[in-house]
């Protein structure tokens, strides 16, 4: 059911997009159809399915809008941090230049007015999620003008920009099924700690992985100065102690490897681990079923991916 479940929401992803402005129709093609995890609306439909719900198509339209949230999102980070590859392939920024990545990312968010309308109260549900990310990006460019990272400010951007949209997920998904308030407060539980998982081992894989293994351009962290956030945050180092280089060193290199020799990665890792135990312990108060299963394994493919 899943994968089918899966194959039909590309097409509404796809036809929610189309427009006869060819440059936002292609441009906006070009970043969905590159792919990507889907990790968001997955979270949704197995939520939806976890709680007994059998009308897949009735969920299609908002698993969309979630996805394309999260798209939006990555068209417009592209610009802030001048990143080149997005999934794979070069970036709406990288072919189209700033004004029309701007544009498209507005495009995106737009058209999930389009799919959440019919609704009612679970556009308040996504758009808490919305206004959550904004907020954490902007307390992220913030952390990063006045050099101030900490434990708590990390940690309340992550839980912002990131858990967040797992969180109206999984509360959409289990709503649209039918659950109690108990059930969907677990299902937001489980979504809030997976979001911070998957957030904190991408900022450690940023530190370890390269482009073509992440699929986007990696090492931005460090440029723009955030790179030494999972290093402090979840490991206590001196904040900017990281961005010093010896000056025979390539800078980049020399950067990466001072965090590596640190405990950042394997704290980070550790944190990941703790936040994916506490989602799976959540789902409790769910049935045993296939799609149960599917959500714990969700959890652990989180934490133990490479890119």
């Amino acid at each position: 059911m899943i994968q089918q479940a899966m194959q039909a929401l590309e097409t509404v992803i796809l036809d929610s997009v189309t427009s006869d402005v060819k440059t936002l129709h292609d441009a906006s093609r070009h970043i969905l159809e590159a792919g990507g995890k889907r990790v968001r609306p997955r979270l949704m439909l197995l939520s939806y399915l976890a709680c007994g719900g059998t009308q897949i198509e009735r969920v299609l339209p908002a698993a969309a809008a979630v996805e394309l949230v999260h798209t939006a999102s990555v068209v417009h980070d592209d610009i802030n941090d001048h990143g080149v590859i997005r999934r794979g392939r070069p970036s709406v920024n990288a072919l189209w230049g700033r004004t029309f990545a701007l544009l498209t990312g507005d495009f995106l968010f737009t058209k999930v007015y389009e799919l959440m309308a019919p609704y009612k109260d679970l556009n308040i549900v996504l758009s808490e999620a919305t206004v959550a990310l904004v907020e954490g990006e902007t307390l992220q460019a913030s952390a990063v003008k006045d050099n101030n990272f900490s434990r708590q400010v990390y940690y309340d951007i992550i839980a912002r920009k990131t858990a967040a949209l797992f969180r109206s997920a999984a509360h959409m998904g289990g709503d649209l099924a039918g659950a109690d308030k108990t059930t969907v407060e677990a299902l937001r539980l489980y979504g809030f700690n997976v979001g911070l998982a998957f957030q904190i081992v991408d900022d450690v894989l940023d530190l370890t992985a390269d482009t073509e293994q992440l699929g986007k351009t990696s090492g931005i962290d460090i440029q723009q100065g955030r790179g030494y956030a999972v290093a402090y945050a979840v490991n206590g180092e001196a904040k900017g102690q990281a961005a010093v280089a010896e000056p025979s060193a390539d800078p980049m290199t020399a950067i990466r490897e001072k965090m590596l020799a640190g405990e950042a990665v394997k704290e980070g890792y550790a944190q990941a681990n703790m936040l994916k135990q506490a989602a799976v312990a959540s789902l409790d108060v769910l049935p045993a079923s296939s799609y149960k299963d599917s959500l714990i394994e969700l959890a652990r493919l989180v934490v133990e991916r490479d890119h």
